[in-house]
């Protein structure tokens, strides 16, 4: 194929430039060389003609880097709404913007920003969104001795489990950055009556899951039964999975990238976590106490035990 693309390019410009009787002689050289039929070889000369001619255009750019920083802001004080919804809100949400001083656009950055599609938002804010999210995801098949042990459950699977059986998840605090260390939050929720436990750690570290895990303990009013985990390294190690076991602690994991098997803890990492702390960066010991003080004061109790 490539050598007949070859011959096609290099009969294209004397096809183009010759006579009747030489286009015809042309097609003839073309079909006996190439076996083709005489219509598919007028039709590839007449491609490799109009590729030929053909002149690139290239676009300019229309949004520029300070609508990608507006739409940055537009994103983070709509509470990082994807891209299609945002599109919705952003009418409403830029004069409130604007008269409270966080935005400064001309008129025809405004313009530009109130016309921008959703799928202009997800090109632009492709590398923000994916370091808010903690990084690239691992490359698929990842997995360790210790993950293949634990048993998967989803979501499907839990049924209707006695007070006990919880669902596990770290949520990051590193703002737009997940370089150096920062605090994450093991949130804890009970399947059957919604009661979550918070507890800030100073950094992602098997010993200290432990140590928050023994203090769920002390704070559920029943003993914790079952924890069900994502495949973060931070649950799927020998300290953690050992624990669980040597008290008697059933442990799951959920399918990965299927965040839908955790459906209990992300939405309290959102209505909770997110919605009393945010998605700044907090890093320390000092911070950490903080936000320990702020989960204590804002308790979630289920409102049976209200």
């Amino acid at each position: 194929m490539r050598a007949k693309r070859e011959i096609t390019s290099a009969l294209a410009e004397r096809y183009r430039a010759g006579g009747r009787l030489e286009k015809g002689r042309i097609l003839d050289e073309l079909c006996a060389v190439t076996g083709w039929h005489r219509k598919h070889a007028i039709r590839a000369l007449s491609v490799a003609e109009a590729l030929g001619s053909a002149v690139p255009r290239r676009r300019g750019r229309t949004y520029g880097a300070s609508i990608r920083v507006a739409l940055i802001v537009l994103w983070d004080a709509s509470d990082r709404l994807c891209s299609k919804r945002l599109v919705a809100m952003i009418p409403f949400l830029l004069p409130a913007l604007e008269r409270h001083g966080r935005l400064k656009l001309s008129a025809d950055e405004r313009s530009l920003v109130l016309k921008v599609s959703a799928a202009t938002i997800d090109r632009l804010l492709s590398d923000v969104k994916i370091a808010a999210a903690g990084g690239r995801r691992r490359r698929a098949g990842f997995s360790s001795a210790v993950r293949r042990q634990v048993p998967v459950r989803t979501f499907n699977d839990w049924g209707s489990p006695p007070p006990g059986y919880c669902e596990a998840d770290l949520v990051a605090h590193g703002g737009m950055s997940v370089a150096g260390a920062f605090i994450q939050t093991l949130t804890m929720v009970d399947i059957a009556t919604g009661w979550t436990e918070c507890f800030p750690l100073v950094v992602r570290e098997a010993a200290l899951v432990v140590e928050a895990l023994e203090r769920a303990q002390n704070l559920f009013p029943w003993p914790v039964r079952g924890l069900d985990f994502d495949n973060d390294s931070a649950f799927m190690n020998d300290t953690v999975v050992s624990w669980c076991r040597s008290h008697n602690v059933e442990v799951t994991r959920s399918r990965a990238y299927k965040k839908n098997d955790q459906a209990f803890v992300e939405q309290k990492n959102g209505a909770i976590v997110r919605r009393l702390v945010g998605y700044g960066r907090f890093e320390g010991i000092d911070a950490a106490r903080s936000l320990a003080r702020l989960f204590a004061a804002a308790h979630q109790f289920p409102p049976a035990l209200v």
